[in-house]
């Protein structure tokens, strides 16, 4: 590997800026035409409250676009374009932009390669587009925008000039990894999880916010009400000023707050969850959701889910370490993160199922095509040579 040149023909330096219903039809028209399709976004989600995609980037048949949803009122015309098997969608980092585009438009994708996974499949220490492109085509991507405001309009024509470059890359990179990947075997291995990754959804609203927070399953019943009465505090702060959660206060303020359950505006301070500024705004109402949740009955309170492990032989145990053994030695063989052929949840239900074939062994709901293809076989003989 290393920085080679672009066999795809040259990279397009210009391109065409769509506000129209009519410029995405025929830009659809033009792309329908294609066997590969380059995709990127960008979103507003580090301002508003509720955040939107503000820009889609396209590239086929030599022709690059940046389509302005903000000002394109309907984009059913994309549907059958993202919908159509035949042609390759590449993105790098498919999950955010997956998720997005079925939120805001309804759109699905067939037929997906994620640029990023494939370089963790080739073995790549560092995966951000910007790293792969240094890599492959010792070009340094501006990233001066990265994190401005995209819903501000009008946006500077750098800005837009920026986010065009995004796209500028992906179809020769993923044909060439394409290629490499089949010269590895690996392919189908990539295929299998793009597959899977085309069909994330975001995640749906109505449980506890409390969810959502890592190590919120530490608290108490009690505790995790002051948590939660917080969380909906914060929200309806964040509607109101349309910011987002993070820019309001942090998830690691609230859950010490929850933690300590100041009684006054002096505790809440020696907590050292809040700055001076954040305990003069939002010190009272705070206080006032701590002690609302705090005269719950005992029966009001909620309590986080915990997964229960089920007892299981102490055989289980070992038949996970030799299948982790067997997978760290030929993840190291490969020259890949071990992960990536099988995670610790696949290796715990194939030791909990233990299957006496490549049939059941297929019928574990997590287990993937391709690792049955690739090594299922060796999986079956380990599992056959322990108790």
């Amino acid at each position: 590997m290393g920085q080679e040149k672009n066999n795809s023909g040259p990279i397009p330096s210009t391109f065409d800026l769509i506000e129209t219903v009519d410029g995405v039809a025929d830009f659809v028209r033009s792309a329908r035409k294609a066997d590969i399709l380059a995709v990127d976004l960008e979103a507003d989600s580090m301002y508003h409250y509720r955040e939107k995609v503000c820009l889609i980037q396209m590239a086929a048949n030599s022709r690059t676009v940046v389509v302005d949803p903000l000002k394109v009122e309907d984009l059913s015309a994309l549907r059958p374009l993202f919908d159509d098997e035949r042609i390759c969608k590449v993105f790098h980092g498919a999950d955010y932009d997956v998720r997005s585009l079925y939120r805001d438009f309804d759109i699905t994708i067939n037929n997906l390669f994620d640029t990023q996974l494939a370089s963790m499949y080739l073995g790549y220490s560092e995966t951000s587009l910007e790293a792969v492109v240094a890599h492959r085509f010792g070009v340094s991507l501006d990233k001066r925008f990265q994190k401005k405001d995209w819903s501000c309009r009008p946006l500077p024509p750098e800005m837009v000039a920026y986010a065009a470059s995004d796209v500028a890359y992906l179809i020769p990179m993923a044909k060439a990894m394409q290629q490499e990947l089949a010269d590895k075997g690996r392919l189908a291995w990539v295929e299998g999880n793009c597959r899977q990754l085309s069909r994330v959804r975001p995640q749906d609203n109505g449980q506890p916010m409390f969810l959502k927070i890592r190590g919120a399953g530490r608290l108490t019943p009690r505790q995790l009400a002051v948590l939660e009465e917080l969380l909906q505090f914060r929200d309806r702060l964040a509607r109101h000023k349309d910011r987002p959660h993070f820019k309001i206060i942090n998830n690691a303020a609230l859950l010490k707050i929850a933690a300590t359950l100041p009684a006054d505006l002096t505790s809440l301070q020696a907590s050292n969850a809040l700055s001076k500024k954040q305990v003069d705004m939002y010190g009272h109402a705070i206080l006032a959701a701590v002690e609302k949740a705090g005269n719950l009955s005992a029966s009001q309170l909620p309590a986080y889910p915990h997964q229960r492990s089920p007892r299981l032989s102490p055989r289980i145990p070992r038949r996970i370490n030799a299948i982790r053994d067997w997978r760290d030695a030929l993840a190291a063989e490969l020259n890949l993160d071990p992960p990536l052929l099988l995670n610790k949840a696949l290796m715990s239900d194939i030791a909990v199922r233990r299957p006496k074939d490549i049939e059941s062994l297929r019928e574990i709901e997590s287990m993937q095509d391709w690792q049955v293809e690739a090594f299922g076989r060796q999986v079956i003989d380990i599992i056959s040579r322990l108790p």
